[in-house]
């Protein structure tokens, strides 16, 4: 058993895309970088649904062949069935040449996190962080309970910066407490579970049974109901489907009485039933996350940084958690890299970064929340964010954001910050193009 050195330049806590893809940025930069994760990987995540702008940061740190190569599912776009009104998003509609992808998530995180290793990250699963100790500015300690022998062994290593990466765990959010759960008048809770057999939706707004994947590319396929919503992605061998649902909808169940909950909403919706007319659900894979929507209000320093769901969550109607992990690891390993080489400066680098994790936080809970992402979200910072974006992928967002009743907030700031007028003739014909039926 390797054991933990007892220093490093950075310590990384959490071995998700977040935390691998910055440990692979800064690892390629030849810093020495130590990763603990409390889990041993392959492990289960939710959070299938992948959009196609990670291409982009998994060219960055060279794993995109890898993914390419262990051939998850390509998805086209999206069907949304939202308060009556049917709508899709087709990515090649928008010039995208490269697919989003429906990924079995302990596959796909398994890969970011060897690719890590392979650049030389050191990696150390089932070592749990418990406390990480910033009285020091210089050298961080960061307290640990190692778990890989017979025995629980406890142990400390010092290192120049501390990246959070640990989820919704949040540990440095929680030990300052500033982590803010997300305040509107219902709170939500979401519950998700996996079927052998069911249907899946194609890009021909057509279902299909498993075994024609080959010949007709899925759609991630989302829909509402009631004060909530529901997801629908087909994996390979089996789909997942999730269900957001106002917690008093679930309050003082147990886990079978949750359960029994998940399948009935699931075969008396609309739609989805049909889906699963000949489905089987896996006995024991219902998850639950409570209070799923949350941010904090400080997530970086000159020695530490929050990214990924250890900074921010927010509801995944549109997919963009990896996306944000992704981003949020270069951001903060830029950051990181100046800090070394400029070390008196690296107040204002930490200062720089979490503006502009903050922008991206804030742009997602504009999208993704409507009215109920006001709080946390600076407008400023949004909006030029909006201007600042590729038109290609403003224009896609932009689109995205008729598909549900969340985005008028979104979108007057897109009005605001001048960038709206110059899409709404390109692309308000496909938005407002009525899908009347779907052939389930």
């Amino acid at each position: 058993m390797t054991a933990i050195p007892s220093s490093c330049d950075v310590l990384v806590i959490g071995g998700g895309p977040a935390g691998s893809s910055a440990a692979t940025h800064l690892a390629q930069a030849g810093i020495d970088v130590v990763l603990l994760d409390r889990a041993t990987f392959p492990r289960n995540q939710v959070g299938e649904s992948l959009i196609p702008h990670i291409w982009k940061f998994t060219d960055m740190t060279g794993v995109s062949e890898k993914i390419e190569q262990e051939g998850f599912l390509a998805k086209a776009g999206s069907i949304t069935a939202w308060n009556g009104k049917i709508k899709q998003i087709r990515f090649s509609d928008f010039g995208y040449t490269r697919p989003g992808l429906h990924v079995e998530r302990d596959i796909f995180d398994d890969i970011l996190l060897k690719h890590a290793q392979s650049c030389d990250a050191r990696v150390f699963h089932e070592v749990a962080v418990k406390k990480i100790d910033l009285s020091d500015s210089r050298w961080p300690k960061v307290h640990y309970t190692d778990k890989r022998g017979s025995s629980n062994d406890d142990g400390s290593i010092r290192c120049r910066f501390v990246v959070d990466a640990s989820g919704p765990s949040s540990l440095l959010a929680n030990q300052f407490k500033t982590r803010r759960t997300i305040s509107t008048q219902t709170n939500f809770l979401s519950l998700w579970g996996y079927f052998t057999d069911s249907r899946f939706v194609g890009v021909d707004r057509q279902s299909h049974s498993e075994d024609e994947l080959a010949k007709v590319k899925p759609v991630t396929f989302v829909m509402s109901f009631e004060d909530g919503w529901i997801w629908h992605i087909v994996l390979r061998g089996k789909t997942s489907v999730g269900l957001i649902a106002p917690t008093e909808r679930t309050k003082g169940m147990d886990r079978q009485q949750r359960e029994a909950f998940f399948l009935n909403v699931c075969t008396k919706l609309p739609h989805l039933s049909r889906l699963l007319e000949t489905a089987q659900f896996i006995e024991g894979s219902l998850q639950f996350r409570p209070n799923y929507s949350y941010y904090s209000d400080n997530i970086c320093g000159e020695n530490y940084y929050c990214i990924g769901d250890a900074a921010a969550f927010v509801d995944p109607v549109f997919s963009h958690g990896v996306q944000n992990a992704l981003y949020n690891a270069a951001a903060a390993a830029l950051a990181i890299k100046e800090s070394l080489k400029h070390e008196r400066h690296r107040l204002r680098y930490s200062q720089l970064c979490e503006s502009r994790m903050q922008q991206f936080y804030g742009f997602s809970r504009a999208l993704s929340l409507g009215d109920f992402g006001c709080n946390g979200v600076n407008p400023q910072l949004v909006k030029n964010l909006m201007k600042a974006m590729p038109p290609l992928e403003l224009e896609l967002i932009l689109f995205a954001s008729e598909t549900t009743n969340r985005s008028e907030n979104f979108r007057r700031l897109a009005r605001e910050a001048g960038v709206l007028g110059c899409f709404e003739e390109s692309f308000s014909g496909k938005a407002h193009e009525r899908i009347e039926a779907l052939d389930f």
